[in-house]
């Protein structure tokens, strides 16, 4: 697609069929609907060069029609008209839809893919006000862009359209200022990737105490109501506003993740940690509320505590069970950051960042043999990109860093029931604006104003069905935003 529309040279995508929608869909929203492409079967990896060359001799497997046939007339067939007409996107969406019952407005939800699958909290107009009156501010102020992948066009959203899914999350305007945080750094919980990456959220600051935040005991689980809402209201906004995250079409996850629930969303025990915070490490004040987004949570390595003798050796291996593509995050027990400090002598994150750097080590040999790597770092090798070019200088038995120093981050949660600690595989995201400071603070309580409860509502109650039918004058929020094509067309839609 970049060759044609770059540089004007006749260009004949080549796919593997699971990727028919999504490959059509690209090319139509960057206005290239007659793109010429042709797919072969999957898989790929793994193939021998007769299998692949079978592929090439063989059949479409959507056109059924002979693959360098459709290559050939790709290449040389002129555009048809319709190939050639001018295309038109109308993103623009209502802001509220239609008065009806509460079991057909969920029904209304979970049918449009604007829900996680789950039991949602209805946006009405009071609701979503409520959570609106938690930030100075305004509704309509743009927070965002954002895209499932690369390929896509970003869309734009506001305030209210964060705070409509933050109402859905079931999340407490309190939550609010940290959820538009996390609006607010563009990157998406939903990310589109057949790896099924998933995303992780770090609170520092504050703010985690001020909303009740769990940094101690089941922290990372399902048992604490800011952390569990704050991550799905993420994960809800994401796919709601960058455009969808459907299978098959907006998301290609081969496997999916169960991550994406809550997006590994939690507090750093700051308090219990032998280290300065995390958000201080990158450049805040330790007074300051702050949130750090990871990308690419997909895998882990467990152990418990370190272990006198051969902590070193363990540690090692560690990381060995890791993909080399994936840098690692250490989530620490506080009862472990202590015992890095008393084995290892780690005074500051950046000695045991140090330590990890120099000891993350494998042949290069094998370094080189993994398919990620072979995938996205090996071309860049190859172009004399470092580190990875004196990477692929070196001999196959020589060991070489798995990771950049820079990439390899620590952060400390947990209860202190026991040292258990893990190696999450995630990418930190803070170059990409991803590390945003909490800057829309609740608004000060007008004096004489009553507060009003978030969850009132006046509803009727149908004693025969035993549903809630809402009166006929409240009106539902629609949850997706607008669609901004290219990076200066506003949209011509209320979003």
């Amino acid at each position: 697609m970049t060759i044609e529309a770059t540089y004007g040279v006749p260009t004949v995508a080549l796919h593997t069929d699971k990727f028919d929608r999504v490959v059509r869909a690209v090319a139509a929203q960057n206005g290239m609907p007659g793109l010429r492409q042709a797919f072969v079967p999957q898989p790929v990896m793994g193939k021998t060069p007769a299998e692949l060359r079978a592929y090439i001799d063989g059949r479409d497997p959507i056109s059924r029609r002979p693959v360098m046939q459709e290559v050939i007339d790709g290449l040389t067939r002129p555009f048809g008209d319709d190939e050639r007409a001018v295309i038109e996107f109308d993103r623009s969406t209502p802001r509220l839809v239609e008065p009806a019952t509460e079991e057909a407005l969920h029904r209304l939800f979970l049918d449009r893919d604007w829900t996680d699958k789950l039991p949602i909290v209805l946006p009405t107009e009071e609701r979503v006000a409520a959570m609106l009156a938690a930030t100075r501010c305004r509704p309509d102020e743009v927070v965002g862009r954002m895209r499932p992948t690369h390929f896509r066009e970003a869309w734009e959203y506001t305030v209210e359209k964060v705070a409509v899914n933050a109402v859905m999350a079931g999340a407490r305007p309190a939550y609010f200022p940290v959820i538009l945080a996390l609006a607010a750094t563009g990157v998406s919980a939903r990310g589109s990737s057949s790896s099924s990456l998933a995303t992780m959220a770090v609170v520092n600051g504050p703010v985690r105490h001020e909303i009740g935040m769990n940094v101690g005991t089941g922290a990372l689980g399902p048992h604490n109501h800011a952390n569990a809402t704050i991550g799905r209201a993420y994960g809800l906004l994401s796919q709601n506003l960058q455009g969808g995250s459907v299978p098959g079409l907006t998301y290609m996850g081969s496997m999916g993740n169960n991550y994406a629930y809550n997006s590994v969303t939690f507090g750093e025990n700051e308090e219990r940690s032998p280290w300065e915070p995390f958000h201080v490490q990158h450049g805040f004040k330790a007074a300051d509320s702050a949130v750090s987004v990871f990308t690419g949570c997909r895998s882990t390595a467990f152990t418990l505590g370190l272990r006198e003798r051969y902590w070193r050796e363990h540690v090692r291996n560690m990381f060995r069970g890791m993909d080399p593509h994936t840098p690692p995050t250490l989530l620490l027990d506080p009862i472990t950051a202590r015992q890095f400090v008393d084995r290892g002598g780690f005074l500051k994150k950046d000695a045991l960042v140090d330590w990890l750097y120099d000891n993350a080590r494998m042949p290069a040999g094998e370094y080189w043999d993994y398919q990620l790597v072979q995938n996205y770092i090996y071309p860049r090798a190859t172009f004399g990109e470092e580190p990875w070019a004196s990477k692929l200088a070196a001999a196959p038995d020589e060991l070489i860093p798995m990771f950049r120093r820079e990439d390899i981050h620590v952060v400390v949660v947990g209860g202190e029931t026991n040292g258990y600690w893990r190696i999450m595989g995630c990418a930190y995201q803070g170059k990409a604006g991803a590390r945003t400071e909490i800057r829309c603070y609740p608004r000060a309580a007008r004096p004489g104003r009553k507060s009003r409860s978030w969850m009132s509502r006046r509803a009727i109650v149908s004693e025969s069905s035993r549903l809630v039918t809402w009166i006929p004058s409240d009106r539902w929020y629609f949850a997706s935003a607008s669609f901004i094509f290219g990076p200066t067309t506003p949209s011509t839609g209320p979003g």
